[in-house]
């Protein structure tokens, strides 16, 4: 009789602590899932603001093929067709590696100039389980000047063709409509022209969007040169235009002061003024591709 009882309270007590465990399973299926990190996407419609870079990557196996045209300088009057019968242009393609890691490479008629580069994510803007309040990225490039030497009869160097550019690029999206980002840049050339010009130029520069509806925004961007001879000889570069987006397609109109379309020529070589009528009118035609598509998550 004992027996039978034990066994039957034994029953009771495993019955009654398999309903609670249930109970539980039952609160954690149905009660709050826990908080997700959600990131920042879209703060540009470009890799670019107008001619410098933007925090923007391509998208994982993405393939951007890019044609960057500026004319010359509208202050050049009917002759020269207001820069019209003179123009730069550079062709270039990016590539996303991943989620984090760019590629690209470039030719420009500018100095007959190739360059490549890289730009990788450090932080993203996200909130939730995990706030951070701006965006980061490294970008990095190198660019070749092609042109004949001058004086080939003398000893020239290769690596006197090259010159670099460093970028930390800090970006915040404070809505869907608004985007503003920093730019502190290091631009090194080899060899420069005269004894007096910097190997070295560095620069602060600003540039942020303003969307007026789906497709389209008005972007900006303004480089300043500190101090120095460079800063002495050149203008600060600035630039405005808009974004229009047409499926794959993303049209950039602009106006700026800058040289090339590249960091090594437009941000130290801006021998224009705005207030000269120095402005060149170009734009960005942008076209991306699906080279490989990325894995999905279980």
């Amino acid at each position: 009789m004992i027996k039978r009882c034990l066994i039957l309270c034994l029953a009771v007590f495993f019955a009654a602590t398999a309903q609670v465990f249930s109970q539980d399973d039952l609160m954690d299926l149905f009660g709050e899932e826990e908080p997700k990190t959600e990131f920042a996407y879209a703060s540009f419609k470009s890799t670019r603001i107008c001619i410098g870079q933007s925090i923007e990557n391509p998208p994982n196996g993405n393939l951007i093929f890019v044609v960057s045209h500026h004319f010359g300088t509208i202050n050049q009057g009917f002759y020269e067709f207001f820069g019209l019968d003179q123009a730069t242009t550079r062709i270039g393609f990016e590539y996303g590696i991943n989620d984090w890691i760019a590629i690209g490479i470039g030719r420009s008629t500018l100095k007959k100039t190739f360059d490549g580069f890289a730009k990788i994510k450090i932080l993203r803007q996200s909130s939730g389980a995990r706030n951070m309040p701006v965006s980061v990225s490294y970008f990095g490039s190198t660019a070749i000047n092609s042109l004949k030497w001058q004086d080939p009869d003398r000893q020239n160097y290769f690596t006197s063709r090259m010159s670099y550019a460093h970028q930390i690029l800090i970006a915040r999206k404070f809505s869907n409509a608004l985007t503003f980002q920093l730019m502190p840049t290091l631009i090194h050339r080899n060899l420069v022209e005269r004894d007096v010009d910097e190997n070295d130029v560095f620069s602060i520069g600003a540039g942020g969007r303003v969307k007026i509806s789906n497709r389209v925004s008005i972007n900006a961007e303004y480089y300043y040169l500190i101090p120095g001879q460079t800063a002495d000889d050149y203008y600060n570069t600035f630039t405005i235009g808009f974004d229009i987006e047409t499926g794959g397609h993303i049209f950039q109109l602009f106006a700026t002061n800058g040289r090339g379309a590249i960091e090594e020529y437009y941000i130290p070589q801006s021998s224009g003024s705005w207030l000269n009528g120095d402005i060149h009118i170009g734009f960005n035609i942008t076209r991306s591709f699906t080279v490989k598509q990325p894995r999905r998550k279980p």
